[in-house]
């Protein structure tokens, strides 16, 4: 049996064992699934994909909302459950989510592996310079280093300061973090004179956005991290780490399928894509049985990589340059659909933006679209601004205004970046 047939057989199995226990004991999937005439477990990946419904985050809000707190996607018993997560809320009401001991091991071997396809060992000390709110990604990982036996450095409750000196102080040489939070911290080097060329900083592990796969914005952190390379990796609270960056080819991921069977669907018709193709990323959770997510419409837009082995020798789904954008980001413009990494794309290649936010306004059809630009110092915002504003109608073919504001005068971001608002 090929390797891509073993996957497949996996993945099978492993559809059967959740359709079984979600028919029998999962109040919330056990009637979607019996709604949608499924009585029993598939014979093949494409009868499921065939019979099984999609779910909707405005199904699970629905739910939980109907049902508080926790709602009903639940097959076990509430005692059983050891951890309750919850999701961003950056594009809907927020979702608690809940794991049981299996679970969460499961959802930290994924961590793991995502840990060992970018380079991190036991030997490394890995810095999480983030606060640990309920968010499940940033616990997940920080307790996956610990299991690989790396030294774990939690940095939240600092400043940007106190936690390059935390850095350099134990010569942490890995840091996770999302592409935005590394730019700012990069540059906040440089405002208070931190030398980031003494830092062992080799690795920076990025996800929550999709910078860790723009050109520019990679390039951007790793000109502010001397010597470090970015690799990118994507998840989500609802289902876990899905994917980890290829070794061979900068912006590619790689789906992990033994914990997920991921369908890429054209976005119009729901019909599976072929590679080079875009579409929307949907994903079923193989290992989270007592709280899953099935045929989970995720909006994320990915392009499907080539079939067959790739340079670095996984047979597993390539998405080509990573996650391109959300379906729920993308604005239309005088006809044009834009996405915010293209424009983050031609802001970071400019070099002389610290922060930016984009502004829309207008009623569908007419909407119109600015963008804010803070200069980095040195540079001249009467130059900037009409320099973007030709670059961005290059590429995207569309009038942007663009405005040079103040230092300082944006935002900073943590964790997600929010710069996108409707005004």
């Amino acid at each position: 049996m090929s390797a891509d047939a073993s996957i497949a057989a996996l993945q099978l199995a492993r559809v059967r064992v959740l359709i079984e226990r979600s028919l029998e004991s999962n109040p919330f999937y056990g009637e979607k699934l019996r709604e949608a005439g499924v009585r029993g477990t598939p014979e093949s990946l494409a009868e499921f994909s065939s019979s099984t419904p999609f779910t909707f985050k405005s199904d699970f809000v629905e739910d939980q909302h109907d049902h508080p707190p926790y709602g009903t996607n639940r097959s076990q018993p509430l005692g059983d459950y050891c951890r309750m997560h919850q999701t961003s809320g950056t594009t809907a009401a927020p979702l608690r989510w809940l794991d049981t001991h299996e679970s969460w091991s499961g959802l930290l071997d994924s961590w793991v592996r995502v840990f060992e396809e970018s380079g991190v060992t036991a030997a490394d000390r890995v810095m999480f310079p983030f606060a640990f709110g309920p968010f499940c990604g940033f616990w997940m990982a920080f307790e996956a280093a610990v299991r690989m036996g790396a030294m774990a450095l939690p940095a939240g409750g600092l400043r940007s300061a106190g936690r390059l000196e935390m850095l350099l102080a134990n010569e942490a040489t890995v840091v996770c973090a999302t592409p935005t939070y590394a730019v700012r911290l990069g540059q906040a080097a440089r405002e208070e004179g931190f030398d980031l060329t003494r830092s062992k900083v080799r690795t920076i592990l990025v996800a929550g956005e999709p910078g860790g796969s723009i050109p520019s914005t990679r390039a951007l952190i790793e000109e502010l991290w001397p010597g470090a390379r970015v690799k990118d990796h994507h998840g989500m609270t609802e289902v876990g780490p899905v994917t980890y960056e290829c070794k061979n080819k900068v912006g590619r991921l790689h789906v992990m399928e033994d914990a997920y069977l991921a369908e890429i669907l054209d976005t119009e018709t729901l019909e599976p894509v072929v590679s080079g193709e875009s579409g929307e990323l949907v994903l079923t959770t193989l290992g989270r049985v007592a709280c899953p997510a099935i045929r989970y419409r995720t909006r994320d837009i990915v392009r499907r990589g080539a079939d067959g082995v790739c340079e670095c020798g996984s047979q597993e789904l390539a998405l080509e340059g990573g996650i391109v954008g959300r379906a729920d980001d993308m604005a239309s413009i005088r006809g044009v659909n834009v996405y915010p990494s293209a424009v983050e794309d031609v802001v970071r290649a400019d070099g002389g933006v610290a922060e930016f936010r984009v502004k829309i306004s207008g009623d569908a059809g007419l909407k119109s679209i600015a963008l804010e630009v803070e200069p980095t110092g040195g540079v001249d915002g009467a130059v900037l601004a009409p320099r973007l504003e030709d670059a961005l109608h290059r590429a995207l073919g569309l009038r942007f205004q663009v405005d040079a504001v103040a230092p300082g005068s944006l935002p900073r971001f943590e964790a997600k970046a929010k710069r996108w608002v409707q005004v």
